[in-house]
């Protein structure tokens, strides 16, 4: 029996996704634009860490120049997503569930987003109340599903997370919960090969109940 879940959030709640993808492109196309594809491209693959490790990664094996303006970066970066992302819509589903079911279950969100960022979107979009704890970067995903199991007592069998990336699936299997893939047309091919997956959350309590109980 499921007894808590935790949600990834960009692409799980909110339709962010691509926002983030965008804003990848508009912080190197100007002075990079010859390495700009390639950034995004990265980016796409590794969906749902941190996009300060995305970063480096970028200045040390595609730019190939010192990574020394880490600040700056994450500055520009919020300063060209935050607004659109305080706009999107809730993937389809997700608000609903969340105001029935989350007396039911305690949920929790584990995501590659800066920590004080997230809190402060959750804030703006009156999200905070539906969720037991909000944890984000720069402790890895695995890292924060780790500290919910140990300070709550959850065995791995008892708890679900939901994604929409393949480092959200490595995730989950690296910590032995359970996994349900979030599809959309962008989806990396590994995870369409999910054992759980859905194109939303309109029907996810029906899911759970049907697979979990």
């Amino acid at each position: 029996m499921i007894k808590a879940l935790i949600l990834d959030f960009d692409g799980v709640i909110l339709e962010s996704a691509d926002i983030k993808t965008e804003a990848f492109r508009k912080l190197f196309e100007v002075e990079y634009p010859q390495h700009v594809e390639k950034i995004v491209e990265h980016h796409l693959k590794n969906k749902g860490i941190s996009r300060f490790v995305k970063f480096r990664y970028a200045y040390n094996n595609i730019i190939k120049e010192p990574y020394t303006n880490e600040e700056e970066l994450g500055r520009r970066f919020t300063e060209i997503a935050l607004e659109e992302i305080l706009k999107a819509p809730f993937v389809p589903g997700t608000f609903e569930f969340l105001e029935k079911y989350h007396r039911t279950y305690p949920i929790y969100v584990a995501t590659g987003t800066p920590e004080e960022e997230i809190l402060y979107i959750a804030e703006k979009r009156g999200l905070t109340k539906y969720f037991r704890e909000i944890q984000g970067s720069p402790a890895k995903k695995s890292e924060i599903i780790i500290d919910i199991l140990t300070r709550y007592g959850y065995s791995p069998e008892e708890v679900i997370f939901v994604g929409d990336a393949t480092t959200d699936m490595q995730a989950a299997s690296k910590t032995g919960l359970h996994f349900a893939a979030r599809i959309t047309p962008n989806s990396e091919p590994e995870l369409l090969k999910c054992q759980h997956k859905m194109n939303d959350l309109t029907k996810f309590a029906e899911f759970l109940k049907n697979h979990f109980n």
